[in-house]
């Protein structure tokens, strides 16, 4: 009895842990933090470049999707070197937009400066 409510208590926990993180934090994340370049400075090397909010997404969407060297804004930092071209995304187009918009909020500048 103690077991079964042990393990029932262990699923719920676990459960939830994995119910408050979103799309980009599963996913986006957890993959950047086994680099030495942290998620924010890919973000704002695609902001350099593109500049405008929607320009950002359809860049970083492209990528994801279509990873090819000849669409990485890295090649100048050494990354793809490293750490070679990614395989592309296993995630929906619809979650991949969703993770997008979530990352273009958390990095965004616009609004944010004085």
């Amino acid at each position: 009895m103690r077991k079964c409510i042990l393990v029932m208590l262990l699923s719920f926990l676990v459960s939830n842990i994995f119910a408050n993180e979103n799309i980009y934090e599963r996913n986006c994340v957890n993959c950047h933090k086994k680099l030495d370049i942290g998620i924010d400075k890919f973000f704002y090397k695609y902001l350099m470049v593109f500049s405008s909010e929607i320009a950002v997404k359809i860049s970083i969407k492209d990528y994801l999707m279509h990873p090819m060297r000849e669409k990485s804004l890295m090649v100048d930092d050494d990354i793809l070197e490293k750490y070679e071209i990614k395989e592309p995304s296993s995630i929906s187009e619809v979650e991949l937009e969703e993770a997008i918009d979530i990352y273009w909020e958390k990095y965004k500048v616009f609004g944010k400066l004085k």
